[in-house]
Parts: C-alpha cells; structure tokens; sequence
C-alpha cells in the first residue's frame, strides 16, 4: 500500500494532488478540492486526506496566487488580502483563476458532471462559498470549516435557481481569527436562500479537529461516495 503526493505546475495555479492508496490510474475517482487559509500554502491541508478516505477520493490542494511575508524570511500564500484591505481585482484574479483550475482538474482527474467537492478552511472557505455556490453542476457538496461569507448580498444574484446544492458548515464558538457572528450571519443568508445546510458549532478555536471530522466525513461521503477498490469489494 502507498499514498502518493505529486506537486504540479499548473497552467495557472501550482498545486498539490495526492492519490489514494494502490492508485488506480484507469479508475474514475471522485475528487476532493481542498482551498487552503490566508498564511498557508498547498501543503497545509494535505494531512485531512488520510483522515477523511485513504483509498476512495483523488485530493488536490492548489496553492493561492499571492505571496504574502508573514514574518522576515516567513513567506506565506492568500487568496486575496485580508479582509478588508481586499478589492474586487482581487476577488476577481482570485476566482477567475480557480475557475481555471477546476476546469482543468475535473477533466484531468474525470471528475466532471458533479463528482467532485470541494472543500475550504478560513479564506479558503470563503472562497468556497464564493466559487461553490454557483457551480452546483460542478460540486456535489461543499464545506466550509471557520470560514464565513463577509458580503453574502454579492453573491445572492449569482446564485442558480434551484439551490439543493448540500453545504457542511463548521465553526469554533472560541475561533479568534473568523468570529462566531459573521459565520451565523453566513447560515442565515444560506437558511434565507433554502441551502441545504449542515450547520454546526464546536468547542473549539480556528482549528479543524478530530470531533469535526467524526461529522464532516461520513455526512462527504453519503453525498459523494468514495470509489471502492476492486480488492475490496465483497461478491
């Protein structure tokens, strides 16, 4: 058995795929897109992957756009600014080159037509809520992990008709970095607009601990099953 990570220089956005074990390079797997927060990189989110499905989900992390030096000779990546010193070229550059990127993974990795989710921790599940919202024919489900939408009313005209897309929320009642209010504001907005929603409050601060993903997984794969390994099946 092995699991196997490869960096990839991307046409836009460099990124980070791993594959599950005893990868089948002839079997269409379902994919997991995971954004990274402000400050990390395509590495920072790559240790859930065997946490969530060692051997059902090809996983790609792409790493944001902007270089930011958090401290001297500290070099960490954002999607955008942080909040409030971010413009709309920002937002713009940032989602036009995701859009880019998921079109080139979903063919590259035969996850098209839905077969995929995607996944954001901190600005990383901003951009989730800014990017997933309105690709429900692309993502299966999305899931926001201390993340919260600043401007929901930008979003609302974007938003397809029918809106049964199933979204995975989950927030710290102690996280310091995204407060409390602005995520119940989110669930409000996405309640309003007849979300699917799986909202949930943790004990927690600005992390993604075991008791998240005791939730998150088993509620990722009813919505999006993980491929079962020929091996393992029982005939």
């Amino acid at each position: 058995m092995h699991t196997e990570q490869r960096r990839v220089a991307g046409d836009g956005l460099h990124y980070l795929a791993i594959f599950p074990d005893d990868y089948d390079a002839g079997a269409d797997y379902p994919l997991v897109v995971m954004l990274h927060g402000f400050g990390a990189n395509m590495q920072d989110l790559a240790g859930l992957a065997p946490s969530i499905n060692r051997k059902g989900y090809v996983y790609v992390c792409p790493n944001a756009p902007i270089p930011f030096e958090l401290a001297p000779g500290m070099i960490g990546y954002g999607w955008h600014p942080p909040r409030g010193q971010a413009s709309d070229a920002h937002y713009a550059q940032a989602e036009a080159l995701l859009d880019d990127f998921f079109a080139q993974v979903l063919g590259e990795f035969r996850a098209a037509g839905g077969r995929a989710v995607l996944l954001g921790f901190s600005q990383g599940g901003g951009m989730t809520y800014r990017m997933g919202l309105e690709r429900a024919d692309r993502f299966a489900a999305l899931i926001a992990l201390s993340a919260s939408l600043p401007d929901p009313e930008i979003l609302r005209p974007r938003l397809p008709a029918h809106r049964n897309q199933p979204v995975f929320v989950a927030h710290g009642l102690y996280d310091q970095m995204v407060s409390m209010d602005s995520a119940r504001r989110t669930r409000e907005f996405l309640d309003a607009e007849n979300y699917n929603l799986s909202y949930h409050e943790y004990g927690m601060g600005h992390e993604i601990p075991a008791e998240v993903l005791r939730d998150m997984v088993p509620w990722m794969e009813a919505l999006l099953p993980p491929l079962v390994p020929e091996t393992d099946r029982i005939f």
